[in-house]
């Protein structure tokens, strides 16, 4: 049925039911059934027409939710924006998505565009009409970790069946956790499509690793999606710290995003055990996705896990296109069984003979397990060495000191490239000698050239990095 009807079926099934729930806002099924017609209402006033785009640059709150839900119900399409892109970069997405609609926006920031300030007004009336359906549910953008971001506007339309499950990785029913921001693609999906299954969201603003295990506790949550990024901070609080939390709550958590580091992911399964643990490797485009369950990882550290979902993998050579024998590297490609899942507004969708794929190198086993080891754009190749800037940064970020690292390569007369680490050790004591020597135990020859210190985030919410942004000297411009 369409998503504005299915949310109606939610809130007739169960109209007290808790919904969603922020920080300042709690809303019944009931309240946003109320909500989502009266910011509909706003909408058609502003001229949104069925299969419009319409950007969504709010931050994580309940109006976020009530946004989303009042544009599927008059049958347009959401499109999250992260504010944090440069300005330029948002522009360039509102103007290849000729959204409609800004909402969370002023109107110098998108001239010429229509838009609607972060202010919680909603329409004076209700729109009791019966709900639209636009050809797409979503067009969330790429993270722009290996340059512009993208905008992928989903190949399935705006329906949805609020009794069946979304994925079997996913819980039919769960109280869910929102700590990534929902304006990265899949803490959105999952969080929409848990709405639409009668999940109660608890957002909070944004991530922060006390208040996250607070929130786990406090709201009896049952389900979260995690990134790495999240998990690894979360591990370096003090151990005696983390046993004051107590986490038989969660029925399992799902992270996805990046690769986990071993050190990270071994971590977390002594914390909460294997089987509370799964992991997903997938991108924004849904072209394909595989899955592992923690007691599997066990048996293949490091893997991503085998194909799901009617999904296909395989690794292929990237001079000839060839595809490679089990334990070869390559580059990972993938398709999906059906019609397409996705196309690019704006740009050409970079498939070869029905295969897709992120960018990413890896390799598979004969089992189809599948393991990914970096970009394929972010090699650093030393004097003929080919090293992949994760191994660097997971070296580092083993260190009990280091919050996060970012490696990259940077041009080198003799050597070709240079491997340079950044490391953010926040307000810990501890310098670039001692890291270097820690990383050189792990890495020996593969080691970076040069660490440089930083006290400053280096990761986004979501766990991205733009590791092109990086110069010489420190962070981006």
């Amino acid at each position: 049925m369409p998503i504005g009807e299915a949310l109606r079926w939610l809130a007739d099934q169960s109209p007290h039911a808790l919904a969603v729930r922020d920080r300042q806002t709690s809303l019944t099924r009931a309240e946003l059934v109320e909500a989502m017609e009266r910011y509909a209402d706003l909408l058609l006033a502003e001229g949104v027409r069925v299969d419009d785009l319409v950007t969504v640059r709010l931050p994580n709150t309940v109006e976020f939710v009530i946004a989303c839900a009042a544009i599927w119900l008059v049958g347009a399409t959401p499109q999250p924006l992260n504010s944090r892109l440069p300005l330029i970069e948002q522009r360039g997405v509102v103007e290849r998505a000729d959204a409609r609609l800004v909402i969370g926006a002023k109107h110098d920031e998108f001239p010429g565009r229509r838009v609607v300030a972060a202010s919680g007004v909603t329409g004076v009336s209700r729109y009791r009409g019966p709900a639209r359906v636009a050809r797409s549910w979503k067009a969330p953008t790429s993270s722009g970790s290996t340059g512009t971001p993208k905008i992928v506007l989903a190949g399935a339309s705006a329906r949805f069946d609020p009794s069946a499950r979304v994925a079997a990785f996913i819980p039919r029913e769960a109280t869910q956790l929102v700590v990534a921001p929902l304006t990265h693609s899949a803490p959105f999906t999952y969080a929409m499509r848990g709405l639409m299954t009668g999940h109660s969201l608890v957002i909070e603003p944004r991530f922060d690793p006390r208040d996250t295990l607070r929130a786990i506790v406090r709201e009896q949550i049952t389900w979260v999606m995690l990134v790495p990024t999240m998990m690894h901070r979360m591990l370096r609080l003090p151990l005696e710290e983390r046993a004051t939390f107590d986490l038989t709550s969660l029925d399992s958590i799902l992270h996805i995003g990046a690769p986990c580091s071993l050190h990270t992911k071994r971590g977390w399964i002594e914390w909460i055990g294997a089987e509370r643990i799964t992991e997903v490797y997938a991108g924004s485009e849904s072209a394909g996705l595989t899955m592992i369950r923690g007691d599997e990882w066990l048996k293949r550290p490091g893997s991503v896990g085998r194909p799901i979902g009617g999904s296909q993998m395989r690794v292929v050579s990237t001079s000839t296109g060839a595809e490679l024998s089990a334990g070869e590297v390559g580059l990972v490609q993938m398709r999906r069984e059906g019609p397409d899942t996705y196309r690019y507004v704006g740009s050409e969708s970079p498939v070869v003979d029905g295969w897709h794929t992120l960018g990413d190198l890896g390799k598979a086993d004969s089992a189809g397990f599948l393991w990914i080891l970096d970009r394929a754009d972010d090699l650093i190749v030393r004097g003929g060495e080919k090293i992949a800037p994760i191994t660097i940064e997971h070296a580092l970020e083993a260190h009990p000191s280091v919050r996060s690292a970012v490696a990259f390569g940077e041009p080198d007369d003799d050597l070709g490239q240079r491997a340079v680490a950044i490391a953010d050790i926040a307000n810990a004591k501890v310098g670039a000698t001692e890291l270097m020597a820690w990383a050189r135990g792990i890495l020996g020859s593969s080691s970076p050239n040069e660490i440089r210190i930083s006290a400053e985030p280096l990761r986004d919410d979501a766990g991205k990095v733009r590791r092109r942004t990086f110069t010489t000297g420190g962070r981006a411009i």
